[in-house]
């Protein structure tokens, strides 16, 4: 299989500081990677380069299936709106923005569109707000909007940074099935610092500690993040999910599950 998005010897510096190393990595039309590792170690910056929002060395490939003509087929979730909450825009219209790449700044939309996106938020479960303004909602309405509009335009990859921010428990278990669901249609690449639920819904692990490792199984050994060099939390498989946290200096995991 020819991969969507393919990574060569990737580098990404901030002045001084190298933030991405040397990174090479292929994703594949029909991939669900979850992207974990230690704060500052370069998960954003990855997916960054991937949309070609930052300077990097080295040499990023986009497939042409992940084009529509002109249009781009990449779905973006950022780890934080850089949306104005009060401008004078309704829920609504933020969700049918995500065709202006499609359609065009200047395009009015259409009662299709409007259909189109009001099927989203319903699925989303905040169709009740759709014509509120986004200064009248809360933090986790928005995030579900945005991630309506991420997908409206029905992208070929779907790149999301930390999805679960300012969601409560319910539609992030929500969430992960519609992912599921969308995955059927279109590769998804997810940041996430929740390692023990995203490994329910992944079925490959990026880790990512200034270098990149890939990992095509959704189940990791200590050993192998060692080997990967990513310090992070390992996933325990049981009939009760839980994280089994690696020992520091002697000290024994405290968790109460282990003996």
């Amino acid at each position: 299989m020819t991969p969507i998005v393919t990574l060569n010897n990737v580098t990404v510096r901030y002045e001084n500081t190298i933030a991405l190393q040397n990174a090479s990595l292929n994703i594949y039309s029909d991939d669900f990677i979850g992207i974990i590792g230690p704060n500052g170690g370069g998960k954003t910056t990855l997916i960054k380069a991937i949309l070609g929002i930052i300077d990097y060395s080295g040499e990023i490939t986009l497939d042409a299936s992940l084009y529509r003509n002109s249009e781009r087929l990449i779905g973006y979730l950022p780890q934080q709106s850089n949306f104005d909450r009060s401008f004078p825009i309704s829920v609504i219209e933020v969700v049918m923005s995500g065709l202006q790449s499609e359609k065009g700044f200047f395009h009015r939309y259409t009662s299709q569109d409007r259909h189109k996106a009001m099927q989203l938020l319903d699925i989303a479960g905040v169709a009740d707000v759709a014509n509120k303004s986004i200064g009248e909602i809360s933090g986790g309405q928005m995030q579900r909007a945005l991630l309506c509009r991420a997908i409206i335009a029905e992208p070929k990859l779907l790149i999301l940074d930390e999805p679960t921010n300012f969601v409560d428990n319910r539609f992030e278990n929500e969430l992960y099935t519609l992912l599921r669901k969308l995955n059927e249609q279109m590769a998804i690449v997810m940041v996430s610092h929740d390692i023990g639920t995203i490994t329910s819904s992944v079925k490959s692990i990026v880790c990512v500690n200034r270098t990149v490792h890939r990992h095509d199984s959704n189940i990791i050994t200590q050993e192998q993040l060692d080997n990967y060099n990513c310090p992070i939390q390992i996933v325990s498989h049981g009939h009760v999910p839980h994280t089994v946290l690696a020992h520091h200096d002697g000290d024994g995991c405290k968790c109460g599950h282990h003996k």
